[in-house]
């Protein structure tokens, strides 16, 4: 079946009317599509330049937030940096302060209200020998409990705000005494409460004090037994002097004595004879022997009292012993063992030697007094004291040995510290032997030393240099 052509009957002229239309139709649409295409891309050239725009202005955000994140960074870098810097110079301070601290040598210690231990310094850990890490934390109460520290102490000074000090606080350690100072300082501080000790070790100090204030008792007592000694010397001379008379108007032989017995009608012979059987010349003799002794001893002792002067000369030892063993005998106390052998050994040649001799004296007879006290003590058998002189080296040695109880190493080491004794309490002041080792060592440039044991005696060695100009 044949479709039939709409167009088959229409005209050439209809047909060209038609591909008219068509191509204005298109020459329209082409024209509409270009006038859209203008105006897109006019629209993308505004979009661009409006992005170009946005992208300059974030851009420039972008540069002033980095210059401002810049600029935060560089001061967090300063400000980092002086945080480090600041803790740094607080480290050093720290440490400063603790070196200073560590420095001193006082004992500081820190403690809280409660009185717990917060700082613990290097005086304190050679002190008491406890490390600070051990004290940290602990209560300072049980750390010392042999110090007045109490709580209520250190609370009551935190409250008052007032130092509180405690003088010469004596304490007992290997048979020395020790002398302490302490202070509790409160602690200025706003955001805790506490309070700061300072102990400090006065022993020397102590020491010295009363080694002057016993100086100068011994330097009035040195006046006060010149005194004595001059005020006994006199009626020691008139009895002396009456008992000389008496024995020579007693004398039959004398011709003044038989003269006034003829005038007195009296048998001078046989009132001689009569005081002969009664025992009186022989008690004359007596009291003019114990009247001499006592004015040797006078001029003893008024020789060992007149040392206000420091005088430096050549003096003969042996003289200066025999004085000082005379000396010793006279001062025994009436309870002393007077029985006590005394011997000298003296190995000649012995130059004299340039020394004080009060100063001298006193040392020997200190010796001597020690020896002697230690042999009545411990009442040893057959007590003897040898006193042996030589030259040894140049040197001048004076021995002065007992056979007494001798002395453990712990006493020997201690004995010529002031202060220092093994008598009872009242019976000696320890400071004989500091003393004499003083006189010997600085007064004379000597040397003292002490060789000793138990059960076998001491033997005290005195060493001066014959050459030293002194």
């Amino acid at each position: 079946m044949n479709i039939p052509n709409p167009f088959s009957s229409l005209s050439a002229t209809d047909s060209i009317t038609g591909m008219g239309i068509l191509v204005i139709f298109l020459i329209i649409l082409q024209t509409l599509l270009i006038i859209g295409l203008q105006r897109s891309r006019m629209s993308n050239k505004r979009a661009r330049n409006a992005l170009k725009e946005s992208q300059k202005a974030l851009e420039q955000r972008i540069r002033e937030r980095t210059d401002s994140l810049y600029l935060t960074n560089n001061l967090l870098i300063d400000e980092v940096a002086r945080h480090e810097q600041t803790g740094r110079q607080l480290r050093e301070t720290k440490l400063y302060l603790q070196s200073m601290i560590n420095s001193m040598p006082s004992i500081i210690i820190g403690v809280t209200a409660d009185a717990e231990v917060t700082h613990w310094n290097a005086a304190a850990e050679n002190t008491f020998e406890i490390f600070s890490h051990d004290a940290l934390g602990k209560k300072i109460t049980a750390l010392l409990p042999r110090f007045p520290i109490t709580l209520q102490t250190i609370q009551t000074t935190i409250r008052e705000g007032e130092p509180l000090s405690s003088q010469h606080v004596q304490q007992h350690d290997d048979e020395k005494n020790r002398y302490f100072e302490i202070t509790i300082y409160p602690l200025i501080s706003r955001t805790q409460q506490g309070a700061v000790i300072r102990i400090d070790d006065v022993t020397f100090k102590v020491t010295i004090e009363n080694l002057m204030i016993q100086n100068e008792k011994m330097y009035s007592l040195g006046e006060v037994a010149a005194g004595i000694a001059h005020e006994i010397n006199n009626p020691l001379s008139v009895i002396l002097q009456n008992a000389q008379n008496i024995q020579r108007r007693t004398d039959p032989q004398l011709a003044m004595n038989q003269t006034r017995a003829q005038q007195l009608d009296v048998d001078l012979k046989s009132l001689y004879n009569y005081l002969s059987a009664s025992e009186i010349p022989q008690m004359m003799d007596s009291i003019r022997e114990a009247g001499e002794r006592s004015a040797s001893i006078v001029r003893n002792m008024l020789e060992f009292s007149h040392n206000s002067k420091r005088i430096i000369d050549l003096i003969d030892i042996k003289h200066l012993l025999e004085q000082t063993i005379v000396l010793n005998r006279s001062t025994q106390h009436a309870n002393e063992n007077n029985q006590i052998a005394i011997n000298t050994l003296y190995v000649e040649p012995l130059p004299p030697v340039k020394a004080s001799a009060p100063e001298l004296q006193q040392v020997l007879l200190n010796l001597l007094r020690n020896a002697t006290q230690a042999l009545n003590q411990y009442k040893t058998q057959n007590p003897q004291i040898l006193i042996k002189v030589y030259v040894e080296n140049n040197n001048l040695v004076i021995e002065v040995q007992d056979n007494g109880p001798g002395m453990t190493d712990t006493v020997r080491e201690h004995v010529f510290e002031p202060f220092f004794t093994t008598k009872e309490v009242g019976s000696g002041t320890g400071l004989g032997l500091s003393v004499s080792y003083f006189i010997i060592t600085e007064r004379h440039q000597g040397s003292i030393d002490v060789k000793t044991s138990p059960g076998k005696g001491s033997n005290f060695i005195i060493k001066l240099p014959l050459t030293s100009a002194q």
